[in-house]
């Protein structure tokens, strides 16, 4: 809670090196990137960054994702734990003059959180990244270090996240830089398992948790993201004719007032039919209770306070 409580009213800074970086070149990559991602990359211009997914043939989603439109190519952020996964699945359906190289472990980066974190961050850097809008980058250099610095992140705080060198030189070199101009901003690490709060505080989805192989974007509450007027992309078909015919199933929000903990699959039950279950929980650290994710089926004629796990 500690952890949490800082990013929400100081500054944390999260290591997520371990997240992974493709890029996308050749005169076909945004042919190439539209086809394999349900937004619309075509509304990208140099600068911008755009939340999608990619989704199998049948609609299931192979990951949730960032797309860099990094000028003369595409930057593509993945989950760290479906990187082989996702790199493999992407080169399956490569076509045209379309190079794929995997920048992951070349590639550090740092998630600076809070709503101070643009006042320590600017103390390091020329640019004036106070005037970068959401989901926008620039090329600069911060701590010494050349960077992409992005107004990116997962917490919904204000916040950026740095793509540098991953060598352990230069790693050092920005981690100290940071934590010794935000001493006074009151800075601290913060974990995975305080980022998983924090986005949950903010009904965000989490890959192997709320979104899978087996959930499509519009069962995820993803339909914002997924442009079905675009034209073609793999998936799109499925997910247009369960629009077509209506949802029968639906990620939800839940809260729980005792001291009972769902977790991550237990089975949600009404009039002793399962209904569905829990995809994700967490305690509130305002009162005794929690909320969580999950994912409910529409055909049920049960309602969602009617049920329990």
């Amino acid at each position: 809670m500690e952890e949490h409580r800082r990013v929400r009213e100081q500054v944390g800074v999260f290591d997520v090196s371990h997240m992974g970086e493709v890029e996308v070149r050749g005169k076909d990559a945004l042919a190439f990137v539209q086809s394999i991602t349900v937004n619309d990359a075509s509304k990208l211009t140099p600068g911008r960054v755009q939340y999608s997914a990619m989704c199998y043939e049948n609609g299931g989603i192979v990951d949730d994702l960032l797309v860099y439109h990094m000028g003369d190519h595409f930057m593509l952020v993945i989950n760290a734990a479906n990187i082989e996964k996702d790199i493999a699945w992407m080169r399956s359906h490569r076509k045209g003059d379309v190079t794929l190289i995997d920048r992951s472990d070349a590639t550090s980066l740092l998630a600076v959180q809070g709503p101070r974190s643009l006042a320590v961050l600017q103390k390091l850097t020329t640019a004036d990244i106070g005037a970068m809008p959401y989901y926008h980058w620039t090329r600069g250099t911060l701590a010494g270090v050349e960077m992409t610095i992005s107004r990116t992140g997962y917490t919904g705080e204000l916040g950026f996240e740095l793509y540098f060198p991953s060598d352990r030189t230069t790693g050092e070199k920005v981690w100290n830089s940071i934590f010794e101009k935000g001493k006074d901003a009151g800075i601290g690490p913060i974990g995975l398992g305080a980022r998983d709060t924090l986005r949950l505080e903010m009904g965000f989805c989490l890959y192997g948790h709320d979104i899978d192989q087996t959930t499509h974007p519009l069962e995820a509450g993803l339909g914002w993201i997924t442009k079905l007027d675009k034209g073609p992309f793999i998936g799109r078909e499925p997910i247009l004719r369960a629009k077509q015919e209506g949802l029968r199933r639906k990620l939800v929000g839940f809260t729980f007032q005792d001291k009972a903990f769902p977790r991550q699959g237990y089975p949600i039950q009404a009039g002793g039919e399962q209904v569905g279950m829990v995809t994700s929980v967490r305690f509130h650290r305002h009162w005794s209770g929690g909320s969580g994710w999950a994912m409910f089926h529409f055909h049920s004629p049960h309602r969602v306070r009617d049920c329990m796990w």
